[in-house]
């Protein structure tokens, strides 16, 4: 499994394309954007690239990938499920014996090392 100190910091490049991208879009500064606005690109981000490449752009730099609890590809819905709820920020602060977050518990989904 990643190591909590590996997820964080691709949360944390992962956000940092989100607020990128806003700022391109909505023409936002670093300093001055909508925050609900960054949430949804960063939800909608992690939605595509975790059903399309296995992993969000922080992931994949950081050598994670998701995978189902039986090991096969995630598909579409439990990207949409964890994105959705690792947004809402409290699912992925409950973590359980095995480090998983509630939001990978809710997907069925686990974030390994590739």
């Amino acid at each position: 499994m990643g190591r909590v100190g590996r997820r964080i910091s691709a949360l944390l490049i992962d956000w940092a394309i989100a607020v990128a991208l806003a700022c391109l879009i909505w023409g936002y500064t670093l300093l001055n954007y909508d925050g609900f606005v960054v949430l949804a690109v960063f939800v909608l981000l992690q939605s595509v690239q975790l059903a399309a490449l296995g992993g969000s752009a922080g992931h994949l730099l950081l050598g994670l990938r998701l995978i189902t609890l039986t090991g096969e590809r995630v598909g579409v819905w439990r990207p949409l499920v964890r994105s959705v709820l690792l947004g809402l920020a409290v699912p992925a602060l409950v973590w359980d014996s095995d480090q998983r977050g509630f939001h990978d518990k809710i997907a069925g989904t686990v974030l390994i090392r590739r």
